[in-house]
């Protein structure tokens, strides 16, 4: 039974801070599952990779998973008014587990409630929002905050999934 990894996605999201931790988590001997408004459903990202959803949000049960991916480009904003994606981001952070939120990922992160009082790094374009829900912004390349792991942007992916994956490892 393969400890599982819930990446939420959303359409036109960064098509590599999907797909290079995907594929870390999977060397690991973790399973990923991407998760999506349908099940079985085909997502496009914002440069035309397209992925198959595993499941839709409303099947999503937190406590089986390990850790939470929030990829950004422009999935987020797609989805983070979406009751589910916020409640099964609420869980996480209520279970203790790794979530690791990247560019506009964050945005998930506010709009759920969940950045007061937390340091984190987002891609620049969000800071001020970041900001104004209360977050405590640092320009990194990787800024972790209890369970809370955050990245800028692409160019941060080495350092935000090599991170993510000690995070996974320390749970085994």
């Amino acid at each position: 039974n393969q400890k599982k990894v819930l990446f939420l996605v959303g359409e036109e999201f960064e098509d590599i801070e999907v797909l290079y931790p995907f594929y870390r988590v999977i060397e690991e001997g973790f399973q990923p599952v991407i998760a999506w408004k349908e099940t079985n459903a085909k997502v496009t990202g914002k440069h035309g990779y397209t992925l198959v959803s595993d499941i839709s949000f409303k099947e999503v049960r937190p406590e089986d998973y390990v850790a939470l991916v929030l990829p950004g480009g422009r999935g987020p904003e797609r989805i983070r008014t979406i009751e589910e994606v916020k409640n099964i981001t609420r869980a996480f952070f209520e279970l203790k587990k790794p979530v690791a939120a990247i560019c506009h990922g964050p945005q998930i992160l506010i709009s759920a409630n969940l950045v007061k009082g937390r340091k984190l790094t987002s891609v620049v374009s969000i800071k001020d929002d970041v900001i104004a829900a209360g977050g405590i912004y640092i320009d990194d390349k990787v800024v972790v905050d209890d369970n809370l792991i955050s990245s800028r942007n692409p160019s941060d992916l080495p350092y935000f999934t090599s991170t993510l994956i000690k995070a996974l490892k320390s749970l085994k």
